[in-house]
């Protein structure tokens, strides 16, 4: 006797669901309610210009600027913040008693001794992403911070990307459940990296861009993260000395996570999420990081939010914002240093991991070398 298959089950087929409103989750860039400190940002390189246009949106006050070519902070000042002061040297900054909070964009090789001798002036301390290179000395860091009363956050900037941060918050909210996995692909070209600086960073995918992810996966499925396991390779015909194609396996308990990096795709660009918990679904899909469609499922139904504003340069007033948040209140910044090392070790395994190709634990690296 044959027992009858239902047909729809056997092919995966899913029954069109019922759409919903969707639900109101706070996603978008905090501010302070009556905190107007003045900022100085120490290195004004590239990405500078989308912390100060995101500074200038928001209405808050960059006093005093500095970069070691002189003429690059005269330009930016010039660009958003004519009135500011440019100085000769990055002790200055630090040495100016009305300067309250630094914002240090430089190089993760330069950062370090910067953001230390800021904290012990009572400074409080954005720093780039990357924020270390050995999480020894971020731990360091955090405990200099909170020895001098105050507070240290990491520009992870992708944090407060619109479709990040609406689906952060709704697995937060408890919306899907718990967790069980976390799937992110992404098909772009960053080719235009090769010639570049970028070009000598081993692993630059993972490195300067997937960071940002590694910090999604660890901020979504915390210290549930186990192990990882990462491979990188060249694309055919690739002009970049360094693989642009990336991918990372991520063991958790009761869950599992992948991020998926070809970055070495010329054409038809996708960037897509998927998060699945024990109570529903949420997905995130589009051609680009700023084009994003989210969705949540639960058995109420199907909710498309009408997400606003863009990561450039939302994520970089959300990350700033966060932090003067923090020290309006008297709490611990979303993006603080202290929460940012569990993203780094995460990172730093799937670098190991990718160099050793073998299954590597999460917490075991605690320095990059190389």
């Amino acid at each position: 006797m044959t027992e009858e298959v239902d047909q729809d089950i056997y092919a995966l087929k899913s029954a069109e669901p019922a759409v919903v409103a969707a639900p109101d989750i706070p996603y978008r860039p905090p501010a302070p309610k009556n905190y107007r400190p003045r900022i100085g940002m120490i290195g004004t390189g590239g990405i500078s210009a989308a912390h100060l246009d995101a500074y200038r949106t928001a209405g808050w006050d960059v006093a005093a600027l500095w970069n070691r070519t002189r003429a690059k902070a005269e330009a930016k000042a010039a660009e958003f913040y004519p009135r500011a002061q440019v100085l000769d040297g990055w002790q200055a900054m630090i040495d100016t008693p009305d300067i309250d909070v630094i914002d240090v964009t430089l190089h993760p090789e330069h950062r370090a001794p910067v953001i230390d001798a800021a904290l012990k002036a009572g400074k409080h301390v954005l720093s780039q992403k990357p924020f270390v290179e050995d999480l020894l000395n971020g731990e360091r860091l955090v405990d200099l911070a909170r020895e001098n009363n105050v507070k240290l956050a990491v520009n992870q900037n992708g944090r407060w990307s619109p479709h990040m941060a609406w689906m952060r918050g709704a697995v937060r909210a408890g919306l899907i459940g718990e967790v069980i996995s976390a799937h992110v692909t992404m098909q772009w070209d960053h080719g235009w990296t090769a010639g570049t600086l970028f070009d000598d960073i081993e692993d630059l995918v993972f490195w300067d861009f997937g960071v940002h992810w590694f910090d999604f996966i660890s901020s979504i499925l915390g210290d549930r993260v186990e192990s990882v396991f990462a491979t990188t390779t060249s694309r055919a015909g690739q002009v970049n000395k360094v693989p642009l194609m990336a991918q990372a396996l991520v063991r958790a308990k009761g869950a599992q996570a992948s991020l998926v990096f070809d970055g070495g795709v010329p054409l038809g660009a996708r960037d897509s999420t998927v998060i699945c918990g024990t109570k529903g679904m949420l997905t995130s899909d589009g051609p680009d990081l700023g084009s994003q469609q989210v969705t949540l499922t639960t058995e109420e139904g199907v909710a498309r939010p009408e997400l606003k504003g863009l990561w450039f340069n939302d994520g970089f007033r959300g990350a700033m914002g966060e932090l003067l948040v923090a020290i309006e209140e008297g709490s611990e910044p979303e993006n603080s240093a202290a929460g940012n090392l569990a993203s780094l070790a995460l990172t730093f395994a799937a670098i190991a991991a990718r160099r050793t190709g073998k299954e590597v634990a999460v917490g075991s690296v605690q320095r990059l070398d190389g």
